[in-house]
């Protein structure tokens, strides 16, 4: 059976598809990487190919979505089928590249903690009864990975390639989905990679925003489950 990789967002690790891991952990080989040694998407996607099995399917969610685009556009005989969630296949435009100059330099200051509740409260996730565990969670994921990585991970998204042909030569069976409310990666970008990639299906999942692995799992997981045995 072919592996499941799956590549976690910014500032993520692989608590971020906690859920999914359970429901598939039993019937399937699975695989996460952190996305947390290099200064740029290239070298990231190169350690991982360097490590990843010979053919497998991929998933990624944020970064780890334009990890995967990369990944694809380096070895696309390896990725047997393609997830891209809550994601962007574009490069960073010139107005978040302004934002991140000083949520990079508050990070050099100490100020981890900040930047990521100011930055996670507008755009991660949705109202819901669960919303502060996530929240809490996505926190301490990202004290754990430390400022390091933070600013290893800003340069690498602001220096990103455009990935349009990538997702436009790609035949394999493809997954493109995102919560409805997702702030950070809106479903005009969903649909645009739906429309770019030939053999995608597109899935938009109600009440979740920009993490629906864990503000919604059981639908996120069902819909990862009819890709990976969509033949």
């Amino acid at each position: 059976m072919t592996p499941l990789v799956l590549l976690p967002g910014m500032m993520c690790d692989a608590r971020l598809f906690g859920p999914q891991i359970n429901a598939l952990s039993g019937s399937r080989p699975l695989m996460t990487f952190p996305l947390s040694g290099q200064e740029s998407i290239e070298l990231v996607a190169s350690d991982i190919l360097e490590n990843a099995p010979p053919v497998f399917a991929l998933s990624g969610l944020s970064m780890g979505g334009i990890v995967a685009m990369e990944i694809l556009r380096k070895a696309p005989d390896r990725v047997e089928r393609l997830a891209l969630l809550d994601t962007n296949p574009l490069a960073e435009t010139d107005e978040v590249k302004a934002r991140r100059g000083p949520q990079m330099e508050a990070v050099r200051d100490g100020r981890l903690r900040q930047v990521m509740r100011d930055e996670m409260k507008p755009n991660y996730l949705a109202d819901g009864p669960r919303q502060g565990a996530i929240l809490d969670l996505c926190m301490e994921m990202a004290m754990g990975l430390g400022p390091e990585v933070f600013l290893r991970q800003s340069s690498a998204l602001m220096n990103r390639a455009d990935q349009t042909e990538t997702l436009l030569n790609y035949q394999g069976t493809a997954l493109v989905l995102c919560g409805r409310e997702d702030g950070l990666c809106p479903v005009e970008r969903h649909e645009l990679m739906h429309d770019l990639l030939p053999n995608s299906t597109l899935e938009i999942i109600e009440d979740a925003g920009h993490l629906p692995t864990l503000e919604k799992p059981d639908e996120t997981t069902a819909a990862l489950i009819r890709w990976l045995e969509d033949s």
